[in-house]
C-alpha cells in the first residue's frame, strides 16, 4: 500500500530536481566576495593562455613540410616523415644518450643537495650567520648563463686558471676541462649545483619553518641527538614537499637548458655536449628546418609528459602524495 504514494512523491519531485541551477549559489557568493583575488590572478592567467596554450597550434608544423611563404595551414601535410628523419639520423642515438645521461645525473646528484643544505642551515641558531650563509648561496642564482660560462672558462683555463694552478701545486698536470668530453658533465652539473643550490633550498626552508618546535623540545628532553631529530622530525615533515619537487624534476628530466650546454660546446667535447635542445636550436634556427625541429621538440615533450604521469602515479601509490 505504501509503494504507490512513494512513486507519486518521487514523480512530483523529479521536475524540481531537473530545475536545480547548475552553479551553486554559495559558489557564486564566494566568487563575488573574492573578486579582487581573481583580478590579481587574471594577468598571470592571460599570460599563460597567450604564450603557452595559443602557440600550441604550431605543433602541427611537426607533421608538415613547413614553408614560411605558405604558412602553417597552407604547408603540405607529410605525416610522420619528420619523426622518421630524426629517428633514422646518425645523431639520434648520441643526442638521446647524452640528454638522458646529463639529465639523470643532474637529478641524481643535484636533487638531494638543496635538501641537505636546507636541513643543515635550519640547525643554525645564530640568525646573523644563517642569513649571511643563505645570502651567499642564494646570490649565484642571479648570475646570467653567459657570465657563468665565462667564469668557468677563466677558472678552468689550462694555463691561467686557478684550478689548474692548484692541481699543478700538488704535483699534477694541467687539464683542459672545457675541451675534454669526459669532463663536460662534471663541469656542467657541479656548476649548476653551485648556482642553484641556495635558491632551490628556499622552498625546503619554508617547509621547515612550519615544523612544530614543540616536537624538537620533546625529542631533546628524551635525549635525541640533532641527527635523530632531523631524521625523525624534519625529514617526515617536509616529505610531501620533497615528493612534489621530485615529481616535477622527473617531468623535466629531458628539458636540459640549451643555453649553458651550447655555450660550453667546443669541437673537442661535442660528443658529450650535443643534446636534444642544442640540436633543435641548430636544426631549427641555424639550418631553418622548422618542421624537423618542431618534431624533435614534440618528441622530447611527449617523453617528459609520459615520465610526469608515471612519476605522479607511482608517488601516489607509494606515498599518498601527488600533484593531482
Amino acid at each position: 500500500m505504501s509503494v504507490k504514494p512513494t512513486v507519486q512523491r518521487a514523480t512530483r519531485e523529479l521536475p524540481q530536481r531537473r530545475a536545480r541551477p547548475a552553479i551553486n549559489v554559495k559558489s557564486l557568493h564566494r566568487l563575488s566576495s573574492s573578486w579582487q583575488l581573481y583580478v590579481l590572478l587574471l594577468p598571470a592567467l592571460l599570460y599563460l593562455i597567450l604564450f603557452q596554450y595559443v602557440p600550441m597550434y604550431g605543433v602541427t608544423i611537426a607533421f608538415k613540410d613547413f614553408s614560411p611563404m605558405k604558412g602553417i595551414f597552407g604547408s603540405e601535410w607529410t605525416g610522420l616523415t619528420n619523426f622518421r628523419t630524426f629517428f633514422t639520423s646518425y645523431v639520434f642515438d648520441s643526442v638521446l644518450v647524452n640528454t638522458v645521461k646529463l639529465s639523470f645525473f643532474s637529478l641524481l646528484i643535484g636533487f638531494p643537495i638543496p635538501i641537505l643544505f636546507a636541513l643543515l642551515l635550519n640547525q643554525i641558531r645564530h640568525q646573523l650567520a644563517k642569513r649571511f650563509i643563505q645570502t651567499v648561496t642564494y646570490a649565484p642564482y642571479f648570475i646570467s648563463t653567459v657570465v657563468l660560462v665565462s667564469m668557468l672558462n677563466v677558472f678552468l683555463a689550462p694555463t691561467t686558471g686557478f684550478i689548474n694552478h692548484m692541481i699543478e701545486g700538488i704535483g699534477g698536470s694541467a687539464v683542459n676541462f672545457m675541451a675534454r668530453a669526459e669532463w663536460f658533465r662534471t663541469v656542467y652539473i657541479s656548476s649548476t649545483i653551485w648556482q642553484t643550490m641556495g635558491f632551490s633550498a628556499i622552498i625546503y626552508l619554508a617547509s621547515l619553518s612550519g615544523v612544530n618546535p614543540e616536537l624538537h623540545e620533546v625529542a631533546t628532553v628524551d635525549g635525541a641527538s640533532k641527527l635523530q631529530r632531523i631524521w625523525h622530525i624534519d625529514l617526515p615533515s617536509i616529505a610531501p614537499t620533497i615528493i612534489i619537487m621530485f615529481i616535477l624534476g622527473i617531468g623535466n628530466i629531458m628539458s636540459v637548458g640549451w643555453e649553458k650546454a651550447f655555450l660550453m660546446q667546443q669541437g673537442m667535447n661535442l660528443s658529450a655536449s650535443e643534446i636534444i635542445s642544442t640540436y633543435v636550436y641548430k636544426v631549427g634556427l641555424l639550418n631553418a628546418q622548422y618542421s624537423l625541429a618542431t618534431a624533435i621538440g614534440l618528441f622530447n615533450s611527449v617523453i617528459n609528459f609520459t615520465l610526469l604521469i608515471a612519476a605522479n602515479y607511482c608517488a601516489k601509490k607509494l606515498s599518498g602524495y601527488s600533484l593531482w
